[in-house]
């Protein structure tokens, strides 16, 4: 505890100036005319556009990560968590002796993974501990995934947690030697995309960096983090060419070679298949197209024309394409809506998302698009077990989807949509909307009307899920339902 009077050694996130704010306080410019011309001939928009509400949860420190009093801040150490590395020994020499006894209960960290302990005598509750990679220029693209890895992890435990605040700090040390601009891109993009696709619940991320690294981070957080539409037109040429899939992961270009059944033959589709006539076999009349495929499909395998294994082949095939499609694309209007969105986990430890039944303007949004904002936001979550939370609450006919377009988004998806999805709890039914489930998950799909749960008021819901996990949209909170 500080003498009675002396000022703390800790440092209130609260009081520093977010990204969003420090854009009068730069002191370097850039070059906007030089990147206004060459922008005159370019027709593509910026990957990372200009959005003030993420920037308002950034924070660029200089100083010690160990003073910061976030939720929870990030160590970067080794295998045996005992490294000695600036970052390191502050953390240790303010959290105490403690930890140490801690770490060693852990038994060491895989590269890439993160382990949780308390905070101690910090000021953050938490600290998450990493293994950054060794890097060596002929293993870059393991060095690239394992990097990814230690800055997602610590993201997704963050949310996973309930954290409102972290603090980054620079995961590669020297010793490592992963060279700090190439890890600094890496750092950046998979924050942007993590805040984009999962960052509701977050509020504040903190890059914590040292007098040396600061200069960097400054120069190259407008390409990811840009704080203007002028500024999001000036960096747009200074952007690297790889910035990895949707969710800022490093994309292995020899993982997408597929491997046909029987090497030396060629399969009947094969000749147009290609990334192009992917994305354009999904146009303004997917669903009709997606429709057909799947009858043609049922009546090949009646008529003994094509075996399970083929119908899975093609089925995963097509939801590729919607995958890719949706990769592609400027969701952000239908992102604007908030009407899916990720949680806490339950009581069982799985992730939580929630569908707000009354932010869906069926009529007045363009319903392809939600469905690619669905598998956007869904393929990454699905690959393991989860559950969804409906609020019907207050909805009313503009808000009900069609069951033509349930039936359409249950064909589509990738099996482990289904195989994974564990509860499907519906708060607030009405009588309507009961007797329209149970008809669609009886007649028109399988093996989904045993985990619909009904749910006639929250009480019920935090039997399952705490209410800390949960984010409630206020006016469900202010229902009060009368049966």
């Amino acid at each position: 505890m500080d003498p009675l009077g002396a000022r703390s050694q800790f440092v209130d996130i609260q009081n520093l100036p977010t990204w969003q704010q420090q854009l009068d306080e730069d002191g370097e410019e850039t070059p906007l005319e030089q990147s206004d011309s060459l922008l005159s001939q370019q027709a593509f928009p910026s990957p990372f556009p200009f959005r003030p509400d993420i920037n308002r949860k950034i924070i660029l420190f200089c100083g010690d990560i160990a003073l910061l009093n976030c939720t929870a801040i990030l160590n970067t150490s080794n295998e045996s968590l005992n490294d000695k590395n600036p970052v390191s020994d502050s953390v240790h020499q303010l959290a105490g002796p403690e930890l140490r006894d801690e770490l060693l209960k852990l038994k060491g960290c895989r590269t890439g993974e993160v382990k949780l302990t308390k905070g101690f005598n910090l000021a953050a509750r938490f600290i998450v501990h990493t293994v950054g990679p060794k890097y060596k220029a002929k293993y870059r693209t393991a060095a690239e995934s394992s990097l990814y890895s230690c800055y997602r992890n610590t993201m997704q435990l963050a949310v996973e947690q309930s954290m409102t605040s972290v603090g980054l700090c620079v995961v590669n040390t020297a010793k490592r030697g992963y060279p700090l601009e190439d890890a600094t891109h890496m750092a950046f993009r998979t924050v942007r995309r993590f805040l984009e696709n999962h960052g509701n619940s977050l509020e504040m991320v903190v890059f914590a960096v040292s007098d040396t690294e600061e200069r960097l981070y400054r120069k190259l957080l407008p390409l990811y983090f840009p704080r203007s539409e002028q500024e999001e037109r000036a960096c747009l040429p200074l952007i690297p060419a790889d910035i990895g899939n949707s969710e800022g992961e490093p994309v292995v270009p020899e993982r997408q070679i597929r491997i046909a059944e029987k090497p030396g033959t060629l399969e009947d589709d094969s000749e147009e298949e290609s990334l192009e006539s992917d994305l354009g076999q999904v146009g303004n009349h997917a669903f009709a197209r997606m429709e057909g495929d799947v009858d043609k499909q049922r009546k090949q395998i009646l008529q003994g024309q094509m075996s399970e294994a083929a119908i899975h082949k093609q089925h995963q095939r097509n939801y590729n394409r919607w995958l890719c499609r949706a990769r592609a694309e400027d969701l952000s209007d239908i992102a604007a809506l908030k009407a899916l969105y990720q949680t806490g986990v339950d009581m069982c430890g799985r992730t939580v998302m929630i569908l707000v039944g009354r932010n869906i303007p069926v009529t007045l949004i363009d319903i392809e698009k939600a469905l690619l904002y669905f598998i956007h936001v869904m393929d990454h979550i699905t690959v393991k077990e989860y559950v969804m939370v409906y609020f019907h609450t207050l909805t009313s006919e503009h808000n009900h989807l069609d069951s033509n377009f349930l039936k359409n988004l249950y064909d589509i998806v990738d099996t482990k949509f289904k195989n994974n999805l564990k509860a499907f709890y519906f708060v607030h039914p009405t009588f309507r909307s009961k007797v329209s489930t149970w008809f669609f998950t009886s007649f028109s799909v399988s093996g989904m009307k045993d985990k619909v749960r009904y749910l006639d008021n929250l009480q019920q819901l935090f039997t399952c899920i705490k209410p800390e996990q949960i984010d409630i949209p206020p006016f469900v909170l202010d229902y009060r339902h009368k049966g």
